[in-house]
């Protein structure tokens, strides 16, 4: 069966971006830290582009792209200029927004829902086995209010920043319990994937 798996970068003081973030500073000031993990390779034993993840950090990255669909915020996809319809390996894209499309953001793979159940429901009936890695903030206190979102996968980086946009920022009084599934360190980083087990 099908898991709707939150992956995210966050600070230790709880930030995914720096301030100012919006079009063209997608990550806010200072943001891109938070994605250092990776965009550096490793694999230093190349040079430039030829490096590449290893270790803990590439079992990480090869889980996420072995989801078999996406479901993403608006925002987010806009930003990451829709990935160019393909966020890998030709995966569909579920883009949960209440307005249409514009025209140069329709590729095949990628539908538009306005209901965050339909949308991880449709995305999962998509992925088959595989999980549906969901992207954006938003999107997944949505899906964690709604109590679709059943895992999150957070990768913790050692920095705070004292300033940006919260992952869980302006939520609800309601309380989710968690479960440690996993907590694994990379260069830069600590991966922890949690279950979601409750709400209230």
């Amino acid at each position: 069966m099908s898991t709707a798996v939150l992956s995210m970068s966050m600070s230790v003081d709880g930030f995914i971006a720096g301030p100012d973030d919006g079009p063209g500073n997608g990550l806010g000031d200072g943001g891109h830290r938070l994605h250092e993990w990776f965009m550096r390779p490793t694999d230093t034993t190349h040079k430039g582009a030829a490096g590449r993840l290893t270790g803990v950090n590439r079992e990480i990255m090869d889980e996420m792209l072995a989801t078999g669909a996406v479901v993403v915020g608006r925002r987010t996809f806009e930003a990451a200029g829709g990935w160019g319809g393909d966020h890998h390996d030709g995966v569909p894209i579920v883009v949960l927004s209440r307005r249409e499309p514009d025209a140069a953001m329709r590729w095949p793979t990628v539908t538009y829902l306005s209901d965050v159940v339909t949308a991880v429901a449709t995305a999962k009936d998509a992925a088959g086995n595989k999980d549906v890695l969901v992207h954006g903030a938003l999107t997944a206190r949505l899906a964690l209010a709604a109590g679709v979102l059943d895992e999150l996968l957070i990768h913790l980086i050692p920095v705070l920043l004292g300033q940006g946009r919260r992952l869980f920022e302006d939520m609800p009084p309601d309380r989710h319990e968690l479960e440690l599934l996993r907590a694994q360190d990379g260069p830069g980083v600590q991966h922890l994937r949690y279950r979601v087990r409750s709400g209230g």
